[in-house]
């Protein structure tokens, strides 16, 4: 044991690289960058020790997006500190404003949501000028006017003896995104590790990427075409608007913030709106696109109906123009008759084998799925029901949609069975991505491909966290897909 003061450190040695990026932490406000799974909270962990000897009387902060994630930071603290618990406080919503001024006095070290925090900021409830270490968790939030910005900026201001700590296993996909990040939370000095720094390797479990490709059904290719020509006839009428340059998602975007502009500088002409509405009806036309080629065909009827229900008392012109379209309502009746008829995606029943292939090597294994939609989410649980082995559970965020979603507590009570091993397959949104601590998976699934450098990042720090890991990905040929594979 390792006595630092009145706290004592246990069950924890620090790696070389964490004490290495503990010794420039100590000294300037840091953004720590370091692979999912390699010890971002061991470094929080030293850091705190640290701060509580040369400032007794001072605290400690803890901040992370969600409670699952402050529990478990919390959780992590109590294991390797030699304090009382009542020392450790959780802060979150549920908890009073007079509790949380109450606890607030006794607690040394604070693990809190950030929108809990600023608004005790702002009430004037907290004493942010005892405060020696704010430390912000999945730190790459720390744009626009997320919560992070607002606490970051008073604790600079506030505090007696300010140091931050930011940690992230991806900053950002581009130079301005991290720039941003480090503007806004104060950052002097910046510690990247990479999974293939001499420090780092040794850590690192191998992780095998498998491409899993499959093909579109000749009937879902119908629906494929129908949607296609929707589109095309939405080009032309751009086109004939004057709006060219329209071949991605962000140049449909681009052209979209250019007209709201001349809209708010009252350039109010028939064309602009009318640009804006078929703009509109591309957006939505092009979500089915994405159902159809990536996802179960019990998500794109699902989509469908929802449209279709919102249609008959919308006042929007683009979801009435588009439900009236022939080839859209075609593509509607040919979706359902499919389902009817038992016909789903094909990733559905790769899923299904891939599943079953994987427990039937290791019966002990434990598996997460990620998926975009839930109501894909919803159809792999249903599906792996009948895996032998297979007991999964679905977990996604709390908005209710479609009676799927999930409370901070529900959440918690999920991850501890997955952990305690009464699931064995966790079926995710992307609510899971950040941060959660789920040990011993030996298989990530990619339902879909995902564009996103951060949110890929850290899709793959789920595995080969402590033994040799595998990520598959499902991949549909000649769709969008194909193109993020390479993203």
């Amino acid at each position: 044991m390792t006595k630092t003061n009145e706290i004592t450190l246990k069950g924890f040695t620090p790696r070389i690289y964490q004490e290495t990026i503990l010794g420039t932490c100590s000294l300037k406000n840091s953004l720590v960058v370091l692979p999912t799974g390699l010890g971002k909270t061991g470094i929080a962990l030293l850091l705190s020790v640290q701060r509580l000897k040369t400032h007794p009387d001072s605290k400690v902060v803890f901040l992370a997006p969600t409670k699952p994630l402050v529990e478990q930071h919390k959780k992590t603290f109590l294991e390797h500190l030699d304090l009382p618990e009542s020392q450790l406080q959780v802060f979150t919503g549920e908890i009073t404003p007079v509790k949380r001024a109450m606890l607030w006095k006794y607690a040394r070290i604070i693990f809190s949501t950030p929108q809990g925090l600023e608004n005790d900021i702002i009430n004037g409830n907290v004493d942010l000028s005892n405060i020696s270490l704010m430390i912000f968790d999945e730190a790459h939030r720390a744009v626009g006017n997320y919560s992070y910005v607002f606490i970051a900026k008073q604790f600079m201001k506030k505090a007696n003896f300010p140091r931050i700590l930011a940690l992230t296993a991806s900053p950002g996909s581009d130079i301005l995104t991290i720039e941003d990040v480090c503007q806004n939370l104060f950052i002097e000095s910046v510690e990247v590790r990479t999974d293939d720094d001499p420090d780092v390797a040794p850590y690192v479990q191998e992780t095998d990427v498998n491409w899993v490709k499959v093909s579109l059904s000749g009937e879902l290719k119908k629906v494929k075409k129908l949607l296609e020509q929707c589109v095309k006839e939405r080009y032309s009428q751009l086109k004939r608007l004057g709006i060219n340059r329209v071949v991605t998602k962000k140049d449909l975007l681009a052209q979209q913030a250019r007209l709201r502009v001349l809209m708010s500088k009252r350039e109010r002409s028939v064309e602009v709106f009318r640009g804006l509405s078929v703009l509109a009806e591309v957006f939505k036309i092009q979500h089915a696109q994405e159902l159809i080629e990536t996802q179960s065909l019990n998500a794109v009827v699902s989509y469908f109906d929802r449209l279709f229900n919102d249609a008959v008392t919308s006042k929007v012109k683009a979801v009435k123009n588009v439900c009236a379209d022939p080839l859209f309502k075609s593509a509607f009746h040919l979706s359902s008759e499919l389902l009817k008829k038992g016909i789903e995606h094909p990733k559905i029943d790769k899923i299904k084998e891939l599943v079953n292939r994987l427990f039937s090597e290791n019966s002990a294994g434990k598996i997460i799925i990620f998926t975009q939609f839930r109501d894909t989410a919803v159809k792999i649980k249903d599906v792996l029901d009948s895996v032998v082995d297979c007991k999964s559970a679905v977990f996604v965020g709390q908005a209710k949609k479609n009676g799927t979603g999930l409370s901070q507590k529900e959440q918690k009570e999920v991850l501890d069975l997955f952990r305690d091993g009464e699931f064995n397959c966790l079926i995710a949104t992307s609510v899971a991505e950040e941060g959660l601590d789920i040990p011993s998976v030996d298989n990530v699934i990619f339902f879909e491909p995902i564009p996103s450098a951060i949110r890929t990042i850290q899709r793959r720090g789920r595995t080969g966290r402590h033994d040799k890991g595998n990520v598959f990905v499902l991949v549909t040929k000649d769709t969008r897909d194909e193109a993020y594979r390479h993203v």
